[in-house]
């Protein structure tokens, strides 16, 4: 039976997000009103309203597509006094550094993050796939066709976000300080999508003269009278003794 009481509307959504106690999609939401998804989500944010003006101690979340009731934060330090403490998983620099390449660039290859790290990062990946922060959204229509992850639906609760697109945005003061210490420590260059810059060959007619890798001077070598003469000076000695060879065979012909 459709139900049409706005009051009761609330009620019926009430008892279903308590009893499954975890997030329950719209469209299911919808099929115990017997109504359309606009109205299911219409009752469940007026009753999301309630709980949150009253300061109760439950409250409502969206999830993307799905809502959930939850207790409220503000009141966890009393509840871990009667229940059991939850067992904290701590992420690591690496993990959290990885995490944040996956949600702001998502879906993403395996490639593509060490791309952006500089480093290989499959024991990070593999972590927060066994958090349930991660999982593997598909794969790459390309040669090998690599696995592409994502964020699930326990990053948004953990983080507290309905969906990515609520994720903080960085400023450009922010983007162009993290892509110059990235560039400095890679050695490469980065455009603002983050990808890798192929910086153009040298020519091959103006090839540098060889270094001494400790002391960064051009390499030099010493003559028969102990004189230190460089390769530049060397390679133009050469030239001319070829030169007054090329002569004396002239003039001996």
């Amino acid at each position: 039976m459709r139900v049409e009481n706005l009051k009761k509307q609330e009620s019926v959504v009430e008892s279903v997000l308590f009893t499954m106690g975890q997030s329950v999609e719209i469209r299911q939401l919808a099929a115990a009103l017997e109504s359309d998804e606009e109205t299911a989500i219409q009752a469940v944010e007026r009753l999301k309203e309630k709980y949150d003006k009253r300061k109760a101690g439950m409250q409502i979340v969206r999830l993307d597509d799905s809502y959930q009731m939850c207790s409220r934060a503000d009141y966890y330090e009393h509840l871990i006094r009667v229940a059991a403490t939850p067992k904290k998983q701590v992420l690591s620099d690496v993990v959290m550094e990885t995490l944040a390449i996956i949600a702001y660039k998502q879906p993403v290859t395996k490639a593509d993050i060490e791309k952006i790290r500089g480093v290989k990062s499959d024991h990070a990946v593999n972590r927060l796939v066994e958090y349930d922060l991660v999982y593997e959204a598909g794969r790459l229509d390309a040669p090998g066709r690599p696995a592409l992850f994502a964020t699930t639906e326990e990053f948004l609760r953990r983080f507290g976000v309905g969906s990515t697109e609520q994720l903080p945005e960085m400023n450009v003061e922010q983007r162009e300080e993290i892509r110059s210490e990235v560039e400095e420590e890679l050695n490469l260059k980065i455009d603002e999508e983050g990808h890798l810059i192929d910086e153009p060959e040298k020519d091959a007619g103006t090839a540098e003269e060889p270094v001494d890798s400790e002391t960064g001077m051009e390499k030099t070598e010493e003559n028969e009278s102990g004189a230190i003469i460089s390769n530049t000076e060397i390679e133009k000695e050469i030239e001319s003794e070829d030169n007054s060879e090329t002569d004396e065979e002239d003039s001996i012909s």
